[in-house]
């Protein structure tokens, strides 16, 4: 491993990408400390601390903390995400997307301009809708507001402070994607997910230590910390999973040239849709928890609470119900087995003892109908085991989340794509790779 480490840094190339990478990352890291003005940042952080698993705790975990603290940051690259979902599933059912999406490089190209227009207007909506959020939030003790002088000069000020810093962090992932190392959109999440592991660390050692010899032992904390490496071990496999279709390639003899002939395969990946359906069952299972602050005297909205709270069996159920939901619904929009089967059709390639066309189109949806089924429940259950961590092992709630669920999810995904492209660079100058004796899927 400190070979490899080596030899990234004696490519010159490599080396000024991954540096490039560093930089552009520490000035993200610097902007999430930077609060917009006329915070109250002490009253911010009292009502957060208060505000238990709600919709905000999920959005501040993508941003790396800023927007607990209200900075110019404080939305992240999450408005960039969103827009694009949106487009991909518009892709999905409007014509002039589907038409945009076979066009190769230009319809690419276009289609990232309208990610970027679509990142501008849900940034200024939502950092909008943040300012109001931030008006209405008082201390818990102390009553006093959050922000010094509310009012439309205040939402004014957030809306353009806010919108131009996520502006800002699209067009630092889009440097990194360019001239470093990696996806810098998933990078700059990555990171942000990660500049939490410090606190989450200390937040858990300090619970360790005030319930040493009552409810937590030294023999459990490290029993958890082997049981974070099982876990990961476990993403692993699930992200990097697949069903390998064989496909081949008739001949073709233009002019003195032959052309196919060769044997490929299509890798139907057993988690193909991600961590969104994990997102979106999170979104929909926190927003009671969220509406429950703002009406704390109604009976109603704390009797469904209740019911969605994180120590209720019966969340536990309907969110992992939702993730299998959800799954199956992301799949059939990411992966189209007529357009799969139409593109083998058009370049002269079939699956041995299937027809081409419908017949091929057939058996690809069948066959990942039947992948999905064991990958939507591994995804579940990932996303579930945090909860489980929580009320088995006593364990903080910020540490929790590195035993499962979105953030590890992301993190896995992330490094592994990070790893594979700069193994790739250390092959074709000859050096060694960071793995030896296995493989990395996708590193041939």
């Amino acid at each position: 491993m400190l070979q490899s480490i080596q030899n990234c840094f004696k490519i010159p190339d490599l080396r000024r990408k991954i540096l490039f990478t560093i930089g552009i990352l520490i000035v993200y890291r610097i902007g999430g400390q930077i609060t917009v003005p006329g915070i109250r940042s002490i009253v911010l952080t009292e009502w957060f601390a208060s505000a238990g698993n709600t919709i905000f705790g999920l959005y501040d975990m993508f941003v790396g903390g800023a927007f607990t603290r209200a900075t110019v940051f404080a939305l992240g690259i999450m408005p960039y995400i969103s827009a694009s979902i949106i487009l991909q599933l518009m892709g999905a059912v409007v014509p002039f997307f589907q038409k945009l999406q076979r066009e190769g490089e230009e319809g690419r190209k276009k289609i990232n301009q309208y990610t970027r227009y679509g990142t501008v207007f849900l940034a200024a909506a939502q950092s909008l809708g943040v300012s109001y959020f931030l008006e209405s939030i008082r201390g818990q003790t102390s009553g006093i507001e959050a922000v010094i002088d509310p009012g439309w000069g205040f939402r004014l000020l957030t809306m353009v402070t806010i919108t131009t810093g996520t502006i800002f962090i699209m067009w630092l992932g889009e440097q990194i994607t360019e001239r470093g190392i990696g996806n810098g959109i998933s990078l700059i999440i990555f990171i942000g997910i990660i500049a939490e592991l410090p606190y989450a660390v200390k937040s858990e050692w300090n619970h360790y230590l005030i319930n040493r010899g009552f409810s937590k032992s030294l023999i459990e904390e490290i029993f958890l910390v082997a049981l974070i490496v099982i876990v990961i071990a476990f993403v692993v496999l699930l992200t990097q999973g697949q069903r390998r279709i064989p496909v081949q390639y008739a001949k073709r003899v233009v002019g003195r040239r032959v052309f196919g002939g060769q044997s490929t395969h299509i890798p139907l990946r057993i988690n193909a849709a991600g961590v969104i359906p994990i997102i979106f069952a999170q979104s929909i299972m926190f927003l009671p928890g969220t509406l429950t602050q703002f009406w704390p005297q109604s009976e109603l909205m704390q009797n469904m609470g209740t019911y969605f709270s994180t120590n209720s069996l019966f969340y536990w159920f309907f969110y992992g119900m939702m993730i299998v939901f959800f799954t199956y619904f992301y799949t059939a929009i990411v992966m189209d087995p007529n357009q799969l089967a139409d593109n083998m059709k058009r370049h002269g390639g079939f699956i041995p003892g299937v027809r081409p066309g419908k017949r091929t189109a057939a058996y690809i949806d069948s066959i990942l109908t039947r992948i999905t089924l064991p990958g939507s429940f591994a995804l579940a259950a990932v996303a579930v085991f945090p909860f489980f961590v929580i009320e088995q092992f006593n364990v903080t709630q910020s540490y929790s989340q590195f035993f499962g669920g979105t953030g590890l999810l992301i993190i896995v995904g992330v490094a592994l794509d990070t790893l594979q492209q700069i193994e790739s660079q250390l092959m074709t100058r000859h050096y060694e790779g960071f793995m030896k004796k296995g493989r990395i899927q996708g590193r041939r």
